[in-house]
């Protein structure tokens, strides 16, 4: 089993087998469209979190409210574009509400949370910028500093949530008077004022006996909010970091360091990522290098932390002089020195903090692309998980795509399971839905170019060929997508079954192809994006007459004759285009289109060509052979003899060398065996009979079974009865049994 390639868990399949048949499974749906439990189901509170946390998330937010579940909930509802979020949970009694960058949340939405004020334990607003807005606010208030401000000054109020004990405000875009609304909360364990602007940090000590957790992030410091900060002697985690260092003036130095490590005696994680250290905090090089890398706070080369009592669990100096150092006191260090401290600021920013997310991925992706990326599967997990949580973040789809390209590619690819596989693939495809910006779709296209195609894209088979067509759509697309692309089209066509590729082409595939084809050759350029728009035509069309209608019908043959004339010696080009139409002309009802003057004299003139070795040749006879296998009595082209063409056929047929090795693949020989029985066309049988010489001869292995299993041996003894089949026709047919024969007797497995 490979790594990361754990099954998934009873409770997960449960899970989206109830979510899936809702009415199947547990409940009822009302006249208003709402859900609820049918009678006599009671399911416990683990079971609900599960149940509402997977169907929010799974469905962006687009769901049908429960209007009962029965029991209090924990839900985590991230970037839910809902005008009133917590309206789907009304009667519910919540325990744990968390809402992440839900932007459209409004001050409505705080009037619902007084709901749950007497269940209520943990509640993140983070990044809800617009919840404490509110119509008619006074802009013309003043701030501390006599300028105008636009502080909210909400009618909500925190007074009766008595359970509360985990409070999350971070990121919120208006200025809150956070000292007035928090007063009524005097058990706080854990309190994240992120983004916050905190005049006066006094208040804060209401909690000095309580608070566990204090996460200052992105607020600007001074003296007086450490002072304040280091008599919280309770504090376990404190985080101090910023986003980037250019944006505040505070700087931290060996006495400030010195005063939190010293007056915070409990502290088991800290962050001061992004801030100025001042140097007099680093011990000096050669004392450094005296001896081997170490956690222990005595050897710390940051002078501050040798005053720990124990090594941090967590210690972020991301984008900080500090992670560099060789002795830091901490078992798990975020920064840019190494894979895993960078791997350690993805874990630990991904959620709540982006834009350094953002940078970290970027170092990553540096890593997978130069160098070598030692823990892969975690590294594709976290990038994963980033994409996933921030699907609407530009910066973090772009560097996110860009790192799985490189982590997904051959060097990497044997320590990746399907399932992990898997969630790559779907989360490449949730970008290709989200961004048509250039970089994002060239991204995921080349990385879906790093799986075995279409075996690894099948369970998303129709999904990614919908996305692959809306991209092709613009004639302005960019050159390189449109050829990644067209590449990855023609590959998903290729050896699939007959139902996949008729799905594809009610999607709009044929008239795309031929979309493409018609701006190459109004620009006279026929490239890699032509010539795989035929050989996705050739592909797609085999075996289904609805495509090869579908062909004919827009225009299809108007613009091969085009080609033809304007790219005369493209031979690749007509290979593909003479393989397409032989895919026509084995249907039957769609042959008379192709018996004009016109067509015959084209398909007569390319049994002489030496393009691409015999395979326009062939593929030209190969048309030729299914129209005048409908006898002489639909032949309706008075400007050619149809004893004449025959003629030419059996010349061009004489010409070819058997031993030719072949550009083409053949999945089923019915559309050649069903040539065999008949002694209306001659010449069909002939061009039948050494197509299986042919193959048989150079490529045993695969094409001896595969005709021995359609039948072809008793068909071929047909021919070598039939007293109209030529002499040559019986001498390929003779030999082809041979081989079929001695094949078989040998001890191989011929149902591979």
């Amino acid at each position: 089993m490979c790594a990361g390639d754990r099954p998934e868990s009873l409770a997960e399949i449960c899970t989206a087998r109830c979510l899936r048949n809702l009415g199947g499974t547990m409940c009822r749906t009302s006249a208003e469209g709402s859900l609820s439990l049918s009678g006599g189901v009671f399911l416990p509170s683990e079971i609900c979190d599960r149940l509402l946390n997977t169907w929010v998330l799974g469905c962006n937010g687009n769901f049908r409210p429960f209007s009962d579940l029965s029991s209090p909930v924990t839900v985590t509802l991230y970037s839910v574009p809902l005008p009133s979020v917590c309206y789907p949970l009304g009667r519910q009694d919540l325990i744990e509400l968390h809402l992440i960058y839900c932007n459209k949340l409004t001050s409505g939405s705080l009037k619902t949370l007084t709901h749950f004020r007497h269940t209520l334990v943990s509640l993140s607003l983070y990044g809800c910028s617009n919840i404490f807005r509110r119509r008619g606010l006074n802009t013309q208030a003043l701030d501390d500093q006599g300028n105008p401000s636009r502080r909210a000054e909400p009618d909500f109020t925190f007074q009766g949530f008595d359970r509360l004990r985990l409070l999350n405000l971070g990121g919120l875009a208006l200025p809150v008077d956070v000292e007035a609304l928090l007063h009524p909360l005097p058990t706080l364990v854990s309190l994240d004022l992120s983004g916050i602007r905190i005049p006066r940090a006094k208040f804060l000590l209401q909690w000095k006996d309580t608070l566990a957790s204090l996460v200052l992030y992105n607020v600007e410091l001074s003296e007086e909010h450490i002072h304040t900060i280091v008599k919280l002697s309770n504090l376990r985690h404190l985080d101090i970091s910023r986003e980037n260092q250019r944006s505040f003036s505070f700087k931290l130095s060996r006495n400030t360091l010195t005063g939190i490590v010293q007056d915070l005696s409990h502290l088991v994680s800290l962050d001061i990522s992004c801030n100025v250290i001042v140097d007099d905090c680093i011990v000096p090089p050669y004392e450094e290098a005296l001896s081997r890398s170490s956690i222990e706070p005595s050897d710390s080369s940051i002078f501050p932390f040798r005053d720990l009592k124990r090594p941090l669990q967590f210690l972020g100096l991301y984008d900080t002089s500090l992670c560099n150092l060789t002795h830091i006191p901490a078992y798990k260090v975020t920064g840019t020195r190494n894979e895993d401290q960078i791997l350690n600021a993805i874990e630990a920013y991904t959620e709540l903090r982006p834009e350094v997310a953002h940078r970290a991925i970027n170092h990553l992706f540096d890593i997978a692309r130069i160098q070598h990326c030692s823990q892969l599967i975690r590294a594709l997990q976290l990038v994963i998980a980033a994409l996933k949580f921030h699907k609407y973040n530009k910066n973090i789809q772009v560097t996110g795509s860009a790192a799985l390209f490189y982590l997904t590619n051959t060097e990497y690819r044997t320590n990746q399971s399907v399932r992990l596989r898997r969630e790559v693939i779907q989360v490449v495809l949730n970008g290709m839905e989200e961004y048509q910006e250039v970089t994002v779709q060239r991204n995921c296209c080349l990385t879906l170019c790093n799986f075995s195609i279409p075996e690894e894209l099948e369970f998303q088979y129709l999904r990614v060929n919908q996305l692959l067509l809306r991209i092709l759509e613009p004639a302005w697309q960019d050159e390189s997508i449109q050829r990644i692309a067209v590449h990855l089209c023609n590959a998903l066509v290729c050896q699939v079954d007959n139902d996949h590729k008729e799905a594809v082409g009610k999607m709009g595939f044929v008239t795309t192809m031929l979309n493409l084809i018609q701006k190459k050759l109004q620009d006279k350029m026929c490239d890699q994006v032509m010539e795989f728009s035929w050989s996705a035509l050739w592909n797609i069309t085999d075996e289904t007459p609805d495509n090869c209608e579908m062909f004919l019908d827009s225009k299809g043959m108007s613009l091969f004759l085009q080609c033809l004339e304007t790219f005369p010696d493209k031979q690749e080009l007509h290979r593909n285009m003479l393989g397409l139409l032989g895919n026509v002309a084995e249907v039957k009802a769609l042959r008379p289109q192709l018996l004009t003057p016109q067509f015959i004299t084209v398909f007569s003139n390319l049994l002489d060509s030496k393009a691409d070795g015999i395979e326009v040749s062939y593929n030209a006879c190969g048309v030729l052979s299914h129209i005048m296998f409908d006898g002489p009595e639909v032949w309706t082209v008075e400007e050619s003899c149809r004893d004449e063409v025959m003629d030419r056929m059996r010349a061009a047929i004489r010409s070819w060398d058997v031993n030719s090795r072949r550009n083409i693949n053949y999945r089923s020989f019915e559309p050649i065996l069903r040539l065999l029985p008949q002694s209306i066309a001659p010449v069909s049988q002939y061009w039948a009979t050494w197509a299986l010489y042919n193959l048989v001869f150079v490529y045993p292995d695969k094409y001896c079974p595969l005709l021995i299993r359609e039948g072809g041996m008793a068909l071929l003894q047909g021919v070598l009865e039939m007293d109209t089949s030529q002499a040559e026709t019986k001498d390929m047919a003779r030999k082809v049994m041979e081989y079929c024969r001695n094949f078989r007797e040998e001890p191989m497995d011929t149902t591979k």
